[in-house]
């Protein structure tokens, strides 16, 4: 009995850290070789103010919070490339929109504090 909670734990942060199939992360680098691909959509999902303050043309500001009720301006059939400030909130995006029937999303390591 007491290796039960001791699997759920296991159980829990194997479900929440491993990578999921069809998200990708990918480095800063590899987000800017992407940028004349006209297959591919970016999305940056901080704050209007942190998007406002330090952006990188092509992304697009859709706050995380306001991400889901936005989904349908978004087209299922291009990649997606997703930003934020160090990498969490845009890896939460990307499983949102993997939910969401979005098929190949590349979440961008280190987020903004990765650009160089």
């Amino acid at each position: 009995m007491e290796w039960i909670p001791i699997v759920f734990i296991i159980a829990f942060f194997f479900n929440r850290f491993m990578p999921i199939k069809g998200i990708t992360n990918i480095t800063v680098q590899e987000a800017k070789n992407k940028f004349k691909d006209n297959h591919v959509q970016f999305i940056d999902v901080r704050t209007p103010g942190e998007y406002k303050v330090n952006h990188r043309k092509p992304f697009k500001n859709i706050p995380l919070s306001n991400l889901s009720s936005k989904v349908d301006t978004l087209d299922k059939e291009k990649e997606l490339v997703v930003i934020c400030q160090s990498g969490m909130r845009s890896a939460k995006a990307a499983k949102m929109l993997k939910k969401q029937g979005f098929q190949k999303i590349y979440n961008v390591k280190g987020g903004m504090s990765a650009w160089m």
